[in-house]
């Protein structure tokens, strides 16, 4: 493979974005965004379920 550092790093930067377009990835901050509201959904819905739970131990 001819050609100096520089062109080497150039083609290897292409050859990754490349990849990462086909493969669909987006961009980490939009990842850890989704990630973080789902755990924060997760932990409501987990507040609301042990509500739920304890009003119908109550009940009986």
């Amino acid at each position: 493979m001819g050609g100096g550092n520089g062109q080497k790093a150039k083609m290897a930067r292409e050859r990754n974005l490349e990849k990462q377009k086909q493969a669909g990835k987006g961009s980490q901050l939009e990842k850890n965004k989704k990630s973080y509201v789902n755990s924060v959904q997760g932990v409501h819905a987990n507040i609301y379920l042990h509500h739920i739970r304890s009003e119908v131990q109550g009940a009986c």
